[in-house]
């Protein structure tokens, strides 16, 4: 009985001694280096390099624009869209990849995978070179939210210049099909002056051949009428001198036919031999 109570007493000091000892300091960490984000056109990067065993470089770019977080890469013969796994601290996260333009893939990263970045210390993956290649995420903390900070305000500085270029352009394309139209407006007024124009003109020279054509008519018929008149005028003269006649030729006897005497010859005049002055 005292035996097993010395027993439990060891055991109960040999149990409550860690508890009220002090606990032990962590190792201190080396400070973090600091990301360089960098902007680019529609958001922010920043550029890592993944080591391999043999001591090769390969590098990735991690990019956002404030809402998606992706990680950029080139390998051959990429399929187009693939689910693949990274590892942080040596835990997998599998993310959707896409494949852009040539050799070029981009890894959508998800918001477990971002978080996981943020408290991890290293990065790995195995299928992108032909070893394994890892990199250290030293300063991702701050880092990631100075990535998305940075790419949220680009992509919207970006969205923004897209909108006023595409502002600008609607307006210029509305401007020129306004100008078009006022043009194609003019062009139909100018069209609809000219044909009524030349319609009037033909009007006025179908006008002046009818004139014409009457002057020429009355002027026919007016000399056909005179002509008429002249010879109306000579036939009748010429039946009342007739008539005239055969009245005088009732009252007075024809007038007797003299003979005329016959003509004299004509005899010329010598010619002598010496001019003559």
């Amino acid at each position: 009985m005292i035996r097993s109570i010395i027993g439990g007493a060891v055991a109960a000091a040999l149990l409550s001694g860690p508890l009220h000892a002090a606990p032990p300091k962590a190792p201190a960490r080396a400070a973090a280096l600091p990301w360089v984000v960098t902007p680019t056109e529609a958001g922010c990067r920043v550029d890592l390099e993944l080591v391999g065993s043999s001591g090769s470089v390969t590098p990735v770019t991690l990019a956002s624009d404030g809402q998606v977080t992706s990680l950029a890469f080139f390998k051959e013969d990429l399929p187009a869209r693939a689910f693949l796994p990274i590892r942080i601290d040596r835990q997998r996260f599998s993310n959707l990849m896409l494949r852009g333009a040539g050799s070029a893939g981009e890894l959508i990263l998800s918001e477990e995978t971002e978080a996981a970045i943020r408290r991890g210390g290293v990065l790995g993956i195995a299928w992108l070179a032909d070893e394994p290649l890892t990199a250290s995420l030293s300063g991702s903390e701050q880092g990631l939210v100075d990535l998305k900070v940075c790419g949220a305000q680009t992509a919207a500085r970006h969205r923004e210049r897209l909108a006023a270029e595409r502002s600008a352009r609607e307006r210029a394309d509305a401007e020129a099909r306004a100008r078009a139209l006022s043009e194609a407006q003019l062009a139909a007024v100018e069209a609809q002056k000219a044909a009524a124009e030349a319609q009037r003109r033909q009007v006025e020279e179908a006008a002046d051949r009818q004139r014409r054509a009457e002057a020429q008519a009355a002027e026919r018929a007016y000399q056909e009428a005179r002509q008429r008149a002249y010879e109306d005028e000579r036939r009748r003269a010429y039946e009342s001198a007739r008539a005239a006649e055969e009245e005088d030729s009732r009252w007075y006897p024809p007038r007797p036919a003299y003979p005329y005497p016959a003509p004299r010859s004509y005899t010329p005049p010598p010619r002598y031999g010496y001019e003559r002055y």
